[in-house]
């Protein structure tokens, strides 16, 4: 019988102007980014949030600090790599990946399909194991504000 887990994660980001805008591995345009101490990908971090959680590893502050200067600034990218190194060693392997952003503006549909081919590839998964929705607050609260970005993810990981 297949050992199956399930993770969740949950990430916000401030957006300001002046910070480049990186989201599901890629950069969009837009007139404000998000701020952290990475590259501040909200979609990546729920990700690795959530791999990890469902591994039983902890989150991704206790793997890479924001107090730690070597991951200032760093590509997401990478650290969703490490991630998915730290799973596989634990011998698990991804079933599926559910995601939701909260965004106001700008509109993500026309970039799902770029974050997809972006994300599947780092993670050394199939790109029908990763579903990206988004979705605005309907202009209630920090995000409907434009003072932010979240993002929810769930997944399901298996032995290998």
């Amino acid at each position: 019988m297949a050992n199956f887990r399930i993770g969740f994660g949950y990430d916000v980001h401030q957006l300001q102007e002046g910070y480049e805008f990186w989201l599901g591995g890629i950069k969009l345009e837009h007139e404000k980014g998000a701020v952290g101490h990475s590259d501040a990908d909200v979609l990546i971090h729920v990700i690795c949030d959530a791999l990890l959680g469902a591994a039983n590893l902890r989150d991704i502050g206790y793997h890479f600090s924001d107090k730690d200067p070597k991951y200032k600034g760093i590509d997401s990218k990478i650290l969703l790599r490490e991630v998915m190194a730290l799973v596989r060693k634990e011998g698990y392997e991804i079933g599926n990946i559910d995601s939701t952003v909260c965004l106001q503006i700008p509109k993500l549909n026309p970039h799902i399909p770029s974050m997809k081919t972006c994300l599947a590839e780092v993670m050394g998964t199939d790109i029908s194991n990763i579903s990206i929705k988004a979705t605005t607050t309907e202009q209630l609260g920090f995000v409907g504000r434009q003072e932010g970005i979240s993002a929810y993810c769930v997944v399901l990981i298996h032995k290998a």
